[in-house]
């Protein structure tokens, strides 16, 4: 295991702000919630409850993803959040760069996903008892100079390292990716996956609330 070590706390980066929600765009190698463990604490939630004390988290990112992080503000609206993501009315949007030239210009992963219990945290394709686990991606750019692709990525189920795994199983692995990226994991100081747009009604309003942040590579 490598020890923890958060990026320095610099100020939080709000993406959007009102009386009901907070966006915020966390930034690689920090937490969502505090882990297991002595020296865990710092995550971005206990960073956002700082500054806003009826902050609650309603989603996650994997700490090595950068990028939008949605917390309602107080019991009622986390309830109403929360029931959003169940029910799949949150629109989510990520942009990573893979390994390799992509074929096709656009497509779907349907692969069943399950927690490898015996190398957990890892995931992996399981078709016997498997959770369904579907993908859109849509190629944006390849560079055959450098053998990536810039690959938009629309997850429809929300599994544990589900983006990680269904690229990895077309064979074009997120470069930087320490759990899946084989030889692409060297390829990047970080893991290349930011959690780019969010689109979803306003708990509180209704109203269509379109977040977006651009990916920092």
């Amino acid at each position: 295991m490598v020890a923890y070590c958060p990026p320095p706390h610099s100020g939080l980066d709000l993406v959007y702000q009102d009386d009901y929600l907070l966006a915020v765009n966390k930034p690689a190698g920090l937490l969502s919630v505090p882990g297991r463990g002595a020296g865990m604490d710092d995550c971005l939630v206990a960073r956002v409850q700082a500054e806003f004390p009826d902050a609650l988290i309603a989603h996650r990112l994997d700490m090595s993803t950068s990028g939008l992080l949605l917390l309602a503000r107080g019991a009622e609206m986390h309830r109403r959040l929360s029931k959003l993501f169940e029910t799949r009315q949150v629109e989510k949007r990520y942009l990573a760069v893979v390994a390799g030239c992509l074929g096709n210009d656009a497509g779907e992963i349907d692969l069943p996903l399950i927690c490898d219990w015996p190398n957990r945290p890892r995931q992996m394709v399981d078709f016997a008892i498997g959770k369904p686990s579907l993908t859109h991606y849509r190629v944006l750019e390849r560079n055959p100079a450098q053998d990536t692709t810039r690959v938009e990525l629309a997850p429809v189920t929300g599994r544990s390292h589900q983006l990680r795994v269904h690229m990895a199983s077309l064979g074009h692995p997120i470069l930087g990716d320490d759990l899946y990226g084989g030889a692409a994991t060297e390829r990047a100081e970080r893991l290349l996956l930011h959690a780019m747009d969010l689109c979803l009604p306003h708990p509180s309003t209704a109203a269509l609330l379109s977040l977006h942040c651009p990916p920092p590579f």
